[in-house]
């Protein structure tokens, strides 16, 4: 009885279409009488009658008005459970492993369609742990992803095939996905031994034969999209083979993004080649509609930067009227942010993309025990809130770190906290 009622629940957008169906019942049944023969219900309404008077010993109205109530009841019951049969029949043929949540997916899909516009800038690991959590919130988010990657299998194939790097685009595509688990595990999976697929993940070489497939990226990442059964869109930032190169404070350039971490020097700024790169019209439409905009968390130079540096990309971020958050990472990065504080990860942002991109930083606020982190290279981010708020932005602290993943946010504890700056100050911009 209780999944029954929940498909009167408000936006369900079930108690119309009941309502209209009862209407429809009710004058089929009036139709009915008119055909058949006023005789006939007067005959069952007289052995009503007759019922009610040889019980009771009198005619009594409220005992009739009793049993009549009953009879509509039953007559609804009836009516909802044959909606529902019919419907679960369908649902059934269609996503046979979902047939009995079928109240439960179609309230989480209404609830779910109805949440913020959420677009998510940034690549690697940091920006699928968010996208996890995301999802569970909204399906409306867009990711707008870094193309320059040239490391590992994305490297491998930008090189051999000329393709945007695949790696990043199909690690958020599994983030947002809504599949099975054997097909995570097969888009993940990569190939071992001394072949020419060693190394390769089966994701990257599904996007790449979809791209050759499709003839263009964009629409590979879609179709892939589609397998996946993913909540969101998946768009890279460009659609242009580009290179990462920082200049360094001791004036040397390092050329490529795997790379830059690899000098462990000090970082002045990055920039992209060619310098002129055009944008995916979706990205920056993403970002224009968004109701909020989220920068990483997760490399702050190699995943973030080259997003920005994409034409047009800082400009429409500057512009938009959403809510921005940057999320600071956990701790700061060897060779990329040693001695970061929170401020300073800020101050780089801005300083390549101007004023205007950040509106709050959200930090963890949970103390990293030293000897989880200690010789590894990383310290724990120093949260300076003075110097943050003097870049004229907010700071919000919260429990972000993962209980499982050394250094590594919580999917769910960083879903909790975005979603909290955006019900809280999304409407105050």
């Amino acid at each position: 009885m209780f999944h029954l009622l929940k498909w009167f629940y408000p936006g369900m957008r079930m108690k119309r279409w009941l309502l209209l169906f009862a209407v429809g019942v009710m004058m089929f049944s009036f139709g009915g009488a008119l055909v058949i023969n006023y005789e006939y219900l007067g005959r069952a309404e007289e052995e009503i009658f007759m019922l009610v008077y040889r019980t009771f010993g009198s005619y009594n109205y409220a005992v009739t008005a009793f049993v009549g109530i009953a009879i509509v009841v039953v007559g609804a019951c009836m009516m909802l459970w044959a909606t529902r049969s019919i419907i679960r029949s369908i649902i059934a043929a269609l996503i046979p492993d979902r047939s009995e949540k079928l109240v439960d997916l179609i309230y989480r899909e209404r609830k779910l369609g109805r949440g913020p516009a959420v677009t998510v800038i940034g690549g690697g690991h940091g920006l699928s742990v968010l996208l996890r959590g995301i999802k569970s919130s909204t399906n409306n988010v867009s990711a707008v992803v870094t193309v320059a990657d040239d490391g590992g299998s994305s490297g491998r194939l930008r090189e051999e095939l000329g393709i945007i790097p695949p790696g990043d685009l199909r690690n958020c595509l599994v983030a947002l996905a809504d599949t099975e688990p054997l097909m995570e595990k097969l888009f993940q999976y990569r190939f071992e031994g001394d072949t020419a697929l060693a190394g390769h993940s089966f994701g990257n070489l599904f996007i790449a034969a979809m791209n050759e497939v499709t003839g263009d990226m964009e629409t590979a990442l879609k179709e892939s999209s589609k397998v996946l059964a993913v909540k969101g869109r998946v768009i890279p930032a460009s659609k242009q083979s580009v290179r990462l190169d920082a200049l360094m404070n001791d004036g040397t350039v390092v050329e490529g993004e795997s790379q830059i971490p690899e000098a462990h020097k000090k970082i002045r700024r990055v920039q992209l080649y060619p310098k002129r790169v055009q944008a995916v019209p979706a990205a920056l439409d993403a970002i224009e509609s968004a109701d909020a905009i989220i920068l990483g968390p997760g490399s702050l130079y190699t995943s973030i930067m080259p997003n920005l540096l994409v034409e047009d990309v800082a400009r429409t971020l500057r512009k938009s009227k959403a809510i921005k958050i940057y999320i600071c990472n956990v701790l700061t990065q060897p060779g990329e942010t040693d001695n970061y504080s929170a401020s300073q990860h800020a101050k780089a942002i801005l300083d390549h993309t101007g004023h205007g991109a950040i509106d709050y930083v959200l930090v963890n606020s949970t103390p990293i025990p030293e000897e989880l982190w200690r010789g590894s290279g990383s310290t724990p981010v120093e949260i300076d809130e003075d110097k943050v708020n003097a870049l004229g932005m907010g700071l919000i602290k919260a429990d972000l770190v993962s209980n499982t993943e050394f250094g590594r946010h919580d999917p769910d504890k960083l879903c909790a906290a975005v979603m909290k700056i955006i019900y809280s100050f999304g409407g105050k911009r």
